[in-house]
């Protein structure tokens, strides 16, 4: 669902850049309370992946593909302003690098697939969560149903946004219709995608899932009619390397690498929901040319390398590698400054009892 630039005016264009210029302000500020050294990493894992999953389009109907957005994902993770930031870098490295998704519609891009999705689906999870037992199959179908739910609020998003400030003057009930009844079938595959992936991190390693926080209740028994807390035993410490994150960590960057650099070159080559939408109803009458058409790996491929396969899986790795980089440096510095923040504050209470 990356929208071109030329799609929507400058005016809203803009507006919707300083929405999402705010939203990764006050996200920052959010995401010093979500991450911490642990699972700064993992965040920038995240990023990755999502970039990874991201070229893996999938048939949804004639002529029709869709791909992650990875909102419900990254937010179920590692936290829903964790996830906002999460989605940006992966957006940014997509418009400059890739030439996907136009530079001027960049805030668009981060407030319809960053923020909407994020928000809508950290909300209904939670919303579910609070209702459902706090067992690893309820969070998965939450996760499901909140992935579902993001996809099309997105669609609806854009259709705003498009009301508002389209460039071209085409009946919003049909793009509303089209753009709606398209992107609830993508979501179906987000939806699985998103759910497979929070309940195998969570079936290995739930204390790094953010969405799974509090999932351990104490095991109840039912005593005389009346539901009693369980004895439980004495916890058996686990040793450094069987708690280690690398493990995790490794195995994730290795499914990005191979998604990336093997798997995307079977995914469907059919125009995703937006763009088929936009071709059928004319709203890329007054799309423009990306500023970034002429980078090295535009159109996620390598110049001059003229094998398909080799060019899109190099593009992959190198795509999967840049978003690593900056996203967990991103987050690293986000952490640093909350140390900092917490050392500062600890040595100002140890001055204050010692005066």
């Amino acid at each position: 669902m990356h929208v071109p630039d030329g799609f929507i005016n400058a005016p809203v264009s803009a507006a919707a850049g300083v929405v999402a210029a705010g939203a990764v302000a006050v996200s920052l500020k959010g995401a010093r309370r979500e991450l911490d050294e642990r699972t700064a990493p993992l965040a920038g894992l995240v990023a990755a992946f999502i970039f990874a999953v991201q070229m893996l389009n999938f048939p949804v109907a004639a002529g029709t593909s869709g791909h992650l957005l990875g909102g419900a994902l990254a937010a179920i993770l590692v936290g829903p302003y964790t996830g906002i930031l999460c989605i940006s870098v992966v957006l940014l490295m997509q418009g400059i690098l890739f030439a996907d998704g136009g530079l001027t519609a960049l805030g668009v891009n981060i407030l319809d697939m960053g923020i909407v999705t994020t928000v809508v689906a950290y909300a209904l999870f939670r919303a579910l969560v609070g209702v459902l037992p706090r067992t690893r199959r309820s969070m998965t179908a939450a996760s499901f149903v909140a992935a579902l739910v993001s996809v099309p609020a997105a669609a609806c998003a854009f259709t705003l946004m498009y009301w508002i400030g389209g460039t071209t003057d085409i009946p919003i009930g049909k793009v509303f219709t089209a753009m709606a009844g398209v992107h609830v079938l993508i979501g179906i595959g987000e939806a699985a995608i998103t759910a497979l992936t929070v309940g195998a991190v969570i079936a290995v390693r739930p204390d790094l899932v953010h969405g799974a926080r509090g999932l351990t209740a104490p095991l109840k028994l039912r005593v005389d009619g009346e539901l009693v807390d369980a004895p439980t035993r004495e916890p058996v410490a686990a040793s450094p390397a069987a708690r280690s994150d690398r493990g995790l960590w490794v195995t994730g960057l290795v499914t990005a690498l191979v998604l990336a650099g093997f798997v995307s070159f079977y995914a469907s080559a059919s125009p995703d929901g937006l763009e088929k939408v936009a071709s059928d109803q004319g709203i890329d009458k007054k799309a423009e040319e990306h500023a970034s058409k002429d980078s090295p790996l535009a159109d996620y491929g390598v110049k001059d390398v003229s094998d398909a396969r080799i060019s899109g899986g190099l593009a992959g790795v190198i795509g999967v590698g840049a978003t690593l980089v900056a996203g967990s440096g991103a987050f690293y510095v986000v952490t640093r400054r909350r140390r900092t923040k917490v050392e500062s504050a600890a040595a100002g209470s140890r001055t204050g009892e010692k005066v």
